[in-house]
């Protein structure tokens, strides 16, 4: 028995997806750049990729470039900005919530004199507007929020953001990292006022090593990796075609049926944020009424059981949770968005993730409700003991 509930980590690609990224390594190999027919059947590849994740978004095919996913591409936004706008400011505004691909690059700059803001939130992980506000000045070039907060799903109200930045600083960008909400939720930046959206195509079911940046047209930010000059020369390197074209795929197929999947996932949180208050002692962490936040991500401390510990006893009985985020597990600092909502110390080092994806089921979540019951006090008492 297998029961994966760490699908916020990774997901399963779809095997769509995995016939034709095997097709392009295998028979459709050729170089985008070359000029023989193998290339241009490469990038024939490109272009509709290109076209499938526009078409999802409502923007231009020429607005997507491909990169190695989503750490590349929140890199990008904000050293991209700061290198063509070091004239125009230095004050970038982010949240104390970030995943460590924006909070880390956001530091770096920081360390390189760059003014650094990070916006408080409340016990829900909701950015306050008012420090915003109050943060937004002449010298700003760059917003940066996740839309949703990969440990306890908070959803942020990105086009209210977006909007109240470009009233307040029209040169500024405005960069959502989407890799936690896109394909859970229908993003359209041309409304919501987003200039720059970073994707991951392996929380999607497409393939790892795989994303893209949205970039409008009308934004002008620097290369950090050059070369060759594909990509209209502002992401050098041969083109991971089989990549870029799972990840086409993939967010084609992620929309389809998005509603009813969205839906479903909804009920399965709530279930599962049921049957975990049952259990006493159990802190759920992000909006308190669970449809607020996003429909896949549900955080949970379980007072008196260490984080780790938890997670290997599910494992040995074949369900794949996370000691809160994946990219951060290896870690030991306490987790900032935990800090940030004023978690206590019990719950931060008890606190596990569970996520879903369109492939889990209700039974999965009622044979792991049955796991916890049975675990959870002999884990305590052992503790106690």
């Amino acid at each position: 028995m297998e029961i994966y509930l760490d699908n916020s980590a990774t997901t399963r690609c779809y095997k769509e997806v995995a016939d034709l990224v095997y097709k392009l390594m295998l028979e459709d190999y050729g170089n985008p750049s070359s000029m023989h027919q193998k290339g241009v059947d490469a990038e024939k590849y490109l272009r509709k990729a290109q076209e499938q994740i526009a078409g999802v978004m409502r923007v231009k095919p020429k607005e997507i470039y491909f990169t190695s996913g989503g750490t590349e591409s929140n890199n990008w936004a904000l050293f991209g900005t700061a290198s063509a706008k070091k004239r125009a400011g230095k004050r970038i505004i982010t949240t104390a919530i970030e995943h460590s691909a924006i909070a880390e690059p956001a530091g770096r700059l920081e360390a390189m004199g760059y003014d650094v803001v990070r916006l408080p939130v409340d016990g829900e992980g909701y950015v306050s507007m008012d420090a915003l506000a109050e943060s937004l000045t002449p010298d700003t070039i760059l917003v940066t929020v996740m839309m949703v907060n990969n440990e306890i799903g908070t959803v942020e109200p990105v086009a209210e953001i977006g909007k109240m930045v470009h009233e307040k600083c029209p040169k500024a960008y405005f960069h959502v990292d989407a890799i936690q909400s896109f394909g859970k939720f229908r993003i359209y930046p041309k409304r919501m006022n987003i200039d720059m959206l970073s994707v991951s195509s392996h929380k999607i079911h497409g393939p790892k090593g795989s994303g893209f940046l949205y970039l409008d047209e009308r934004c002008r930010i620097d290369p950090i990796i050059y070369g060759g000059g594909q990509q209209n020369g502002m992401r050098s390197g041969t083109d991971n075609v089989p990549g870029a074209a799972g990840t086409g795929l993939a967010s084609e197929m992620i929309y389809r049926n998005l509603d009813e999947n969205v839906e479903r996932m909804y009920r399965l949180k709530a279930h599962l944020a049921d049957g975990l208050k049952q259990l006493g002692q159990v802190t759920v962490h992000g909006p308190a009424d669970v449809r607020k936040g996003a429909p896949n991500i549900l955080n949970a401390s379980f007072i008196g059981v260490r984080s780790e510990v938890l997670l290997h006893t599910l494992e040995d009985r074949g369900i794949y949770v996370s000691a809160g985020s994946a990219c951060s597990s290896h870690h030991r600092a306490p987790s900032a968005t935990l800090t940030a909502v004023h978690a206590t110390a019990a719950e931060i080092e008890s606190s596990v993730r569970f996520s879903f994806s369109e492939l889990t089921t209700e039974e999965e979540v009622d044979t792991a409700l049955a796991v916890l019951n049975e675990v959870i006090p002999k884990l305590r008492k052992f503790v106690r003991s």
